[in-house]
């Protein structure tokens, strides 16, 4: 027999949506989606049966109106409904368009045609289960960053086609690839991108592959800086890392170890009052914080060696 999903539609105020997001990324939901529905969000999510029971349902939606009292706004409304495998695999993506970020980038699900003209670095993406769709504050912020940052490199490491040829990255918790892809196509060198779940890993090979980017240039496997420490020859020339607050704080030290002294680096998935945190243990670690930006309660610090 197939296995059955949850379907989750969550109907909500805008400004909760990002919230909604992260609380079911935590949770651990495989694929979201939203829409717009008059003045409010449709948010749609999809959890395993054999790992959620109803009575975890119930948890979520109580954990929902929670967040929305925090940030005094009305508590979204929490529906679901079983469906089979097949059709969770596909129902969510009729609701994912192609999507501007920054003034470079253009997000464009991999099962649409491509536009015929555009002057923006197109990334073709099939995130299957894997986070990064580009729909997220803090990928934005990071994609964001990544143009800012690159946009901004010395000329000695610009070569003559225009590329960043000696800029080597490391992408930790890559999900989809999205932020690996998005380097490669404003120029670095190498992207030695890692996460902790295989089917991330899995996805961030296939939209390598989607994006005519070589192997020799996208280097996924799986597991954190621990194993970057194996896969790399030298330090690497910059870090971005999209998760959570905590485990940033906690990866900091290792992180710092495949640093140079001029290495920067790129942190998101923080709300903004888990900022200050993850500053002072950046700082403790040699770090300093050159900028924060922020989106609705998210923020991405932008950082460097001291």
């Amino acid at each position: 027999m197939a296995n059955t999903w949850w379907e989750l539609q969550i109907l909500c105020e805008p400004d909760l949506e990002d919230s909604i997001f992260w609380r079911l990324e935590d949770f651990g939901c495989r694929g979201t989606a939203s829409e717009n529905k008059g003045n409010s969000s449709l948010v749609r999510a999809y959890l395993s049966t054999i790992q959620t029971q109803l009575l975890d349902l119930a948890a979520l939606s109580l954990w929902l109106r929670q967040d929305a009292l925090c940030v005094g706004v009305s508590s979204p409304s929490l529906q679901w409904q079983l469906i089979d495998e097949e059709d969770w695999a596909t129902s969510w993506k009729q609701y994912w368009h192609p999507q501007e970020i920054g003034d470079r980038f253009l997000i464009n699900p991999a099962w649409l045609p491509l536009p015929e003209t555009t002057e923006r670095l197109v990334i073709r993406l099939d995130p299957g289960v894997a986070f990064g769709t580009g729909n997220h504050a803090t990928t934005q912020l990071c994609l964001e960053s990544l143009e800012m940052r690159l946009s901004g490199i010395p000329q000695s490491f610009v070569g003559n086609s225009g590329k960043h040829e000696h800029l080597v990255i490391a992408d930790i918790g890559c999900g989809s690839g999205i932020l690996s892809i998005g380097a490669l196509l404003l120029g670095a060198k190498k992207v030695y991108a890692v996460d902790n779940d295989p089917l991330a890993v899995q996805s961030t090979i296939s939209n390598g592959v989607l994006n005519d980017i070589g192997s020799e240039r996208l280097l996924p496997a799986l597991g954190s800086v621990d194993v970057l420490t194996k896969l790399l020859e030298k330090p690497v020339d910059g870090i971005v890392c999209n998760i959570l607050a905590h485990v940033i704080i906690e990866l900091i030290p290792e992180m710092s170890a495949i640093a140079k002294p001029e290495t920067w680096a790129i942190f998101s998935g923080i709300l903004l009052e888990q900022s200050k945190a993850v500053a002072d243990a950046l700082e403790q670690n040699g770090w300093v914080v050159a900028t924060l930006w922020k989106r609705k309660e998210w923020c991405c610090l932008n950082v460097r060696r001291s």
